[in-house]
C-alpha cells in the first residue's frame, strides 16, 4: 500500500509538461563494504503500479550476464550484491517486470570493488566515520568549481554535467568587490564523464555569482537541454577592472556542442543609474510554465530597489520576449522586495507557474499578484512544508531589520503571513534551511539566523506551524539537508559530515559543496561536491525500505534544481510531503 501511495503521489504531483523529459532508470552502481556493491535505479512516474525488477551483473570486458535477484523485485528501487568479484571491472543493468514479462535492459552503471571501498575503519576506540560512495567525475584542469546544473544535454534520457569554473565569486559591494583574475568558463561533461565542450564567458562578465547566472533545461521541448546563460562582447573593463558598459545578453547556447544558437538584450544597466554599480550588477534566471504547458525563461535585474523582470520563449532556435514587469512607478510595498534568487512555482493550483521575486509574486501574466512588504529576503523556499495546511507555503527569512515576522511563513497562494517571530532583528542572513528533519515534528522544519555586520548572533529553529524548537543551535547562517538514509526525513549536511538531526553521523564528504539532487539511482539524494580536478556524486549505499518516484518529476523540486546555478544556492523543496504524502490539495 505504501509503494501504490507513494506512486500516486508522484503522478498526482506531476505537470505533463514540466515532467515530459526522456529518461532511463538512472543506474549507479558503487561500493557498499568488502566485496559488497550497492545498486540503484529510478521508478518513473509512467510506471505501472505492479512494476517489478530484475537485477544482472557481467564483466565490464565481456561475458555473459548473470540475473542476481531470486524473485522479481518490488519493495524498493535498489540492491545489494554481496558476492562482488573483487579488482573486476563489472556493469550493472536492471530489466523491469511487467505483467510477468522481463522488459529491455537498461542502461548500466560500471563499478570496480577495491577501488573505493565505504568500510568504516577504527583509530583506537574512535569510530571513523567513513566517506560516503561517490562517482567520478574528472575535469578538464585541476580547479575547483563554482556551480553545477544537471539536465539530459544529448537526448539519450542520461542527466549530464554543466559546470561554472573557476570556483571563488566576487561581490559588487564596494567593501567586497575586487578585479577579476580571470574570465568564468562553463564546461560540460557527459553521464560517463567525458568532456563535451567549454565555452568562456570572456572579460564582459565579472567572476561573481550576480554576474554570471546561468541555467540548463530543455527550453524548446526537443529532448535536448539548453544552456542559457548572461553573457556580453569584447573587453569593455574600466581601468579598475569593473565592467560597466558594453551589450548585455540572454544567451542560449546548445547543450550538446556549447555554440551560441541566438541572443536578446538584458535589461540594460542605464535603467539603474540612480543605483549605481553595485545594485546594477544584481541578476538572476529562472525557468517557469506560464502556461502550464511550455517552458519560459525568466530574467531579473535588481534586488534591492529597482526590479526589471522579462519572460521570454525560446522557440524555432529564436527568442520572444513574452512580457516585462517593472517596479518603478509602484507602490512602496513593491520596492526592494527581491531575493538572491529567483523562484517558480504553481501557487495557487491553475497550473501555470507564478514568479516568486522575493517578499512579491507575479502572476504568469507579468503583472503583480501579492506582496508582504516585508522587503528584501535573504532565503525563500515554498513548497507543502505544512501538511495539516492545503496549498503550498513560503518561509522566509528576510534580511530588512524590523521589528517582526523577519523569520516566517505565508500562504504562497495570497501571501498572508501565517506565523512570524515576534522580536525585532537587525539582519537575518543567508540561506537558512527549510527541510523536514525531525521526525518528531509533522511538515518541514525552518532554520534562520539573526547576524550583526555578517557575523552570526543567534539561531531559531521553527517547527512548520511556528512552535520554536530550538533557540541553541550553533548552525552558523544553515547547513544543507540531504535525503540519504531510508527513512523521509532529510540527514543534515554539517560541516563535511551528514548526520542525522541530533543523532550520530552517517558518512563524511570531501571538497566543497555545491548542490543537493536526486540526480542517479533511487529516490534518494545525492550531494555534488567539488575537489580539485573532479567533480564527484556521492551517494548513499544503504539499503532502502520502500521505493518512490524520481524526485525530479515533481516539477517544484526540479525548478528549484533548475535555478540552482543563479543566486544563492537552497536545497530544493518538493510540492508534496513525503513524510505523510500529503499534496497541495490536502490539509485544512
Amino acid at each position: 500500500m505504501k509503494i501504490l501511495q507513494w506512486m500516486l503521489c508522484g503522478v498526482l504531483v506531476c505537470l505533463a509538461a514540466s515532467a515530459a523529459e526522456r529518461v532511463d532508470r538512472g543506474v549507479v552502481a558503487v561500493p557498499a563494504g568488502a566485496g559488497q556493491v550497492h545498486v540503484g535505479w529510478r521508478l518513473l512516474r509512467a510506471d505501472a503500479s505492479d512494476i517489478a525488477f530484475n537485477v544482472y551483473r557481467r564483466p565490464a570486458a565481456g561475458g555473459e550476464a548473470a540475473k542476481l535477484n531470486a524473485q522479481p523485485l518490488t519493495q524498493s528501487t535498489d540492491f545489494t550484491d554481496f558476492a562482488a568479484p573483487a579488482g573486476v571491472a563489472c556493469e550493472y543493468f536492471v530489466r523491469a517486470v511487467s505483467a510477468g514479462r522481463e522488459l529491455e535492459a537498461s542502461s548500466a552503471g560500471v563499478v570496480t570493488v577495491g577501488a573505493q571501498e565505504a568500510v568504516a575503519q577504527r583509530d583506537g576506540k574512535k569510530p571513523v566515520v567513513p566517506e560516503a560512495a561517490f562517482v567520478k567525475i574528472p575535469l578538464l584542469g585541476n580547479y575547483t568549481v563554482q556551480s553545477v546544473a544537471v539536465a539530459d544535454l544529448t537526448g539519450d534520457g542520461k542527466v549530464d554535467y554543466v559546470i561554472k569554473q573557476p570556483d571563488g565569486n566576487i561581490d559588487p559591494w564596494e567593501k567586497y568587490w575586487h578585479p577579476s583574475a580571470g574570465t568564468f568558463k562553463l564546461e560540460a561533461y557527459g553521464h560517463e564523464g567525458k568532456p563535451l565542450w567549454q565555452h568562456d564567458l570572456g572579460w564582459a562578465i565579472e567572476q561573481g555569482i550576480w554576474y554570471a547566472p546561468y541555467l540548463v533545461h530543455d527550453l524548446d521541448g526537443d529532448g535536448k537541454a539548453e544552456v542559457a546563460v548572461k553573457s556580453g562582447e569584447g573587453d569593455p573593463r574600466d581601468k579598475d577592472g569593473r565592467v560597466q558598459s558594453g551589450p548585455e545578453y540572454l544567451a542560449i547556447l546548445d547543450g550538446a556542442t556549447g555554440q551560441e544558437i541566438c541572443h536578446a538584450d538584458w535589461p540594460g544597466r542605464d535603467l539603474f543609474k540612480a543605483e549605481g554599480y553595485n545594485l546594477a550588477s544584481r541578476n538572476h534566471l529562472c525557468v517557469a510554465y506560464l502556461d502550464g504547458k511550455t517552458p519560459s525563461i525568466i530574467i531579473d535585474r535588481g534586488t534591492y530597489k529597482h526590479i526589471v523582470i522579462e519572460a521570454w520563449k525560446f522557440h524555432d532556435r529564436k527568442l520572444e520576449r513574452q512580457w516585462r514587469w517593472d517596479n518603478k512607478d509602484l507602490p512602496r510595498n513593491y520596492q526592494g522586495q527581491g531575493s538572491h534568487m529567483l523562484q517558480a512555482a504553481d501557487i495557487n493550483g491553475d497550473g501555470r507557474d507564478e514568479v516568486i521575486v522575493g517578499s512579491c509574486v507575479l502572476g504568469a501574466d507579468g503583472k503583480q499578484l501579492w506582496t508582504t512588504g516585508l522587503g528584501h529576503p535573504d532565503s525563500i523556499y515554498v513548497g507543502k512544508l505544512d501538511p495539516a495546511r492545503k496549498g503550498l507555503q513560503i518561509y522566509y527569512n528576510i534580511e530588512t531589520g524590523q521589528k517582526s515576522n523577519t523569520m516566517c511563513m505565508v500562504d504562497a497562494a495570497t501571501g498572508k503571513i501565517l506565523w512570524g517571530y515576534d522580536q525585532p532583528t537587525k539582519h537575518v542572513h543567508s540561506h537558512g534551511l527549510c527541510s523536514d528533519i525531525d521526525p518528531a515534528q509533522p511538515g518541514w522544519e525552518c532554520y534562520g539566523a539573526e547576524s550583526t555586520n555578517h557575523t552570526f548572533v543567534y539561531s531559531r529553529l521553527w517547527s512548520c506551524a511556528g512552535q520554536l524548537l530550538s533557540d541553541s543551535l550553533k548552525w552558523s547562517f544553515g547547513p544543507y539537508a540531504v535525503l540519504f538514509d531510508a527513512d523521509p526525513q532529510r540527514e543534515v549536511l554539517l560541516g563535511n559530515r551528514i548526520t542525522k538531526y541530533n543523532g550520530p553521523a552517517l558518512a563524511t564528504v570531501s571538497g566543497k559543496f555545491l548542490a543537493v539532487a536526486d540526480v542517479c539511482g533511487d529516490w534518494r539524494e545525492e550531494i555534488l561536491a567539488s575537489v580539485p580536478g573532479e567533480l564527484r556524486i556521492y551517494t548513499t549505499t544503504i539499503p532502502a525500505r520502500d521505493r518512490r518516484v524520481w524526485l525530479m518529476q515533481d516539477p517544484l523540486y526540479r525548478n528549484c534544481v533548475i535555478r540552482q546555478t543563479s543566486g544563492y544556492y537552497q536545497c530544493p523543496t518538493l510540492s508534496f510531503d513525503p513524510a505523510t504524502g500529503a499534496t497541495r490539495e490536502s490539509g485544512k
